[in-house]
């Protein structure tokens, strides 16, 4: 069945009037419908005031509101059809939506894509349907949405209230989570502005509700629980748009798993498992990734409504030794500073503590200080003074700031809630002016109490749950923000391929001297070597390459060479090397079915750093680079990093800068410093070597790529690929699984 065409369907515009509708008919709806029920119950708590009706062929009434047998009956268009049918009925009712002149409609059945099979057909033929009637459809499978500034709720699960409406869009692949998340956003005064519930994701995708969440002015973070990225090119452009408009994307990606697609040839396929190619692509894509529902909607809130820090240098003021502790080393888990505070910031914040406390980052003002607050008739706190004075230390780029505590109800001395509510004032406003940001966070991560959630609220304060949570979330904001100064490219937009048309019909593992052959042609720096087919020939060869030399087995039937006693290394007499040839090519001929070459002859190399750099072909996201601490210790050490093709120079810099072993390239111990730019210009010709290969590749793997000051050359070379139809065909199946 050919794919009907949905980009009409789901642009910004379309899915602002989808998201927000003012008239909605729930199709199916009766009194024993929980489903049903749940729309009623959630339209309360949101403050919906438009026309919610139940249609129903056999119930006059429904919720004490009159029912209307059939969509067709409608006085007039709602703006949405919730339908509630069951999966027999679907089609019927988008037919009769569509004579009804609604344009948009979710749909809650289950027992399409989700089933296989016959289920993957159903829903084609349902999406094809909606589409030639012009209607944008949600779903199947899906429990529908919530807009809190619409105040609207087509949304099959009750929304515990109060809802706030606020800064955070959150969109979910999987509906059952929904709650917990409202949960905790209520819990924590987390305001949001869209929840999406994807389903099965048959006409509008994730990556449409992203991009109206990026042009939606309510919206200025966007949260998301991704089981898949199904179409990370897309996916991609969605996330360079955010990034343009200033709104952050965090993510909570689940389903790690190996990769069964990478080679087993290949060290690489080996270290680059499914998540790990994931997290690379999520970075590339600036996107953060978080571990739990809770960093995602903390973190989401802090981007939401504060200004992220711009630099690691944090000012921590508490009221707690403990605390201080605390944060002092989730810090540094999260590469956030504690710098000394200027002298003249010690000197103003001194007066204001107890003889016994120090004027030092982390700040501890103790009990003392705060249980004397407010003397002389002012309400400002020690902590607070010490605000006064921090937020214009030039060593700091932002502050953590624990003293915004409000009591679960109103204090019943009016002397101390008028101070309390003053206090408050003076905070947000110092908020509001400080050069750098401020960063209230709690101590644990307790509910907010309706009263503190009014008083904070009406001042546009939001207190960040718990220390862990804060900091974690501190880390996120950061690296976000570097990243951002730092990222030139979408990930996904393809290498362009510079052809080779001898190489075209090669499948499965390559010999080395071919594999050498492709990537120096593409640029890689590959150690000069010769094939021979004799003795006298390899001496020969030796004597030009300069001995000592080392000898292997050219044979693309045989991958694991010395595993056979197929190379043989440091031959320094021509006498050692005739010996050798000898040995070499009788193991290679031991080799049952192995088309044998000949045998190559490079010569030895000296001290130098090893790297591994290979490239394996991802499912969902293509060709992925990999690069590591190489030679004997890459299984051992598994020091790598990983980017998802395309990658330039500058960006392979970056990669070796990731890297424990970054300090051997640097001359650690007295060696020669590698030139990080042929480095990485060597990385780089790997990546085009792969894109030579037109979509065919499995693995190219060079291990060792040996480094000696501005010297860098590949040793060992392997090349896997498999042919193109049959490659493909296998991705697409394991896509779909």
């Amino acid at each position: 069945m050919a794919e009907p065409d949905l980009s009409s369907l789901v642009t910004p515009e379309r899915l602002a009037e989808f998201f927000a509708p003012q008239s909605i008919a729930m199709v199916g709806a009766s009194d024993n419908s929980g489903w049903a029920r749940n729309i009623v119950t959630s339209s309360t708590v949101t403050g919906f005031e438009g026309r919610l009706i139940p249609v129903h062929p056999k119930y006059e009434t429904a919720f004490g509101r009159p029912v209307v047998p059939n969509l067709r009956d409608l006085d007039e268009p709602v703006d949405l059809a919730f339908v509630l049918a069951p999966t027999r009925a679907v089609e019927s009712v988008i037919d009769d939506a569509a004579a009804a002149g609604i344009k948009n409609a979710i749909v809650l059945a289950s027992g399409y894509r989700e089933v296989g099979g016959e289920g993957v057909d159903l829903q084609e033929r349902l999406i094809k349907q909606a589409a030639e009637l012009d209607i944008t459809l949600l779903g199947p499978n899906t429990l529908g949405c919530l807009n809190a500034h619409a105040k609207s709720a087509p949304f099959g699960l009750i929304v515990p209230p109060p809802l706030a409406a606020g800064p955070v869009g959150i969109v979910l692949q999987s509906g059952a989570l929904a709650t917990a998340v409202l949960q905790f956003a209520r819990a924590r005064a987390i305001g949001v502005s869209l929840l999406a519930s994807m389903g099965n994701e048959g006409m509008i995708t994730t990556t449409d509700v992203v991009n109206y969440l990026v042009e939606d002015e309510n919206t200025k973070v966007i949260c998301l629980f991704l089981e898949q990225i199904a179409h990370p090119a897309e996916f991609a452009k969605a996330a360079d748009r955010a990034a343009a408009a200033g709104k952050p994307i965090v993510a909570l990606k689940v389903g790690a798993s190996e990769a069964g697609q990478k080679s087993a040839l290949a060290h690489t396929g080996s270290i680059a498992g499914d998540d790990a190619v994931v997290d690379a692509a999520l970075r590339q894509m600036n996107v953060i990734r978080v571990n739990s529902l809770e960093e995602l909607l903390s973190t989401g809130a802090m981007l939401g409504y504060c200004r992220p820090p711009r630099g690691p240098r944090m000012g921590v003021l508490t009221a707690s030794g403990g605390a201080c502790d605390i944060i002092a080393d989730g810090s540094s888990r999260e590469g956030l500073e504690i710098p000394d505070f200027a002298p003249e910031t010690a000197e103003k914040i001194q007066p204001h503590l107890p003889p016994f406390a120090a004027a030092h980052n982390p700040l501890d003002v103790t009990g003392y200080g705060l249980a004397h607050s407010g003397r002389g008739g002012n309400a400002l706190s020690a902590i607070d003074q010490a605000l006064d004075a921090a937020v214009e230390d030039p060593n700091l780029d932002f502050i953590m700031f624990t003293g915004v505590n409000v009591p679960d109800q109103r204090p019943p001395d009016e002397e101390m809630a008028t101070r309390l509510e003053q206090r408050l004032d003076w905070i947000a406003e110092r908020i509001a002016t400080s050069r750098i940001p401020v960063i209230p966070v709690a101590n644990v991560c307790t509910d907010v109490s309706p009263y503190a959630r009014e008083e904070l609220g009406k001042r546009g304060l939001h207190v960040l749950g718990g220390i862990d949570l804060g900091v974690r979330a501190f880390g996120n904001a950061l690296r976000w923000v570097q990243r951002g100064e730092t990222r030139t490219a979408g990930l996904g937009a393809p290498a362009a391929s510079t052809g080779n048309g001898q190489v075209t019909g090669q499948t499965g593992p390559w010999s080395e001297a071919a594999a050498r052959d492709l990537l120096a042609a593409s640029g890689v720096p590959v150690v000069p070597g010769e094939l021979v087919d004799s003795a006298d020939a390899a001496v020969r060869a030796a004597e030009r390459l300069g001995m000592p030399v080392a000898m292997k087995i050219c044979s693309a039937q045989i991958t694991h060479k010395s595993d056979i006693g197929g190379v043989a290394l440091n031959l320094a007499t021509p006498d050692d090397v005739r010996a050798a040839y000898g040995r070499v090519r009788d193991a290679g001929r031991a080799v049952p079915d192995a088309q044998v070459d000949g045998v190559l002859v490079t010569p030895m190399r000296g001290d130098g750093v090893e790297l591994l750099v290979g490239v394996t072909t991802d499912p969902t996201f293509g060709p992925v680079l990999t690069v590591g601490l190489g030679g004997v210790w890459v299984e051992v050490m598994r020091d790598t990093t990983l980017r998802v093709l395309p990658v330039d120079r500058d960006e392979a810099k970056r990669m070796l800068g990731e890297l424990r072993g970054a300090a051997l390239l640097k001359g650690a111990r007295g060696t020669a410093a590698a030139d990080l730019d042929r480095v990485a210009a060597a990385i780089t010709a790997v990546g085009d070597a792969a894109a030579r290969l037109d979509g065919r590749l499995e693995a190219i793997e060079v291990n060792p790529l040996w480094i000696s000051g501005d010297r860098v050359e590949a040793l060992d070379a392997l090349v896997v690929t498999a042919d193109g139809t049959t490659r493909t065909a296998r991705i697409e199946q394991e896509a779909r699984a």
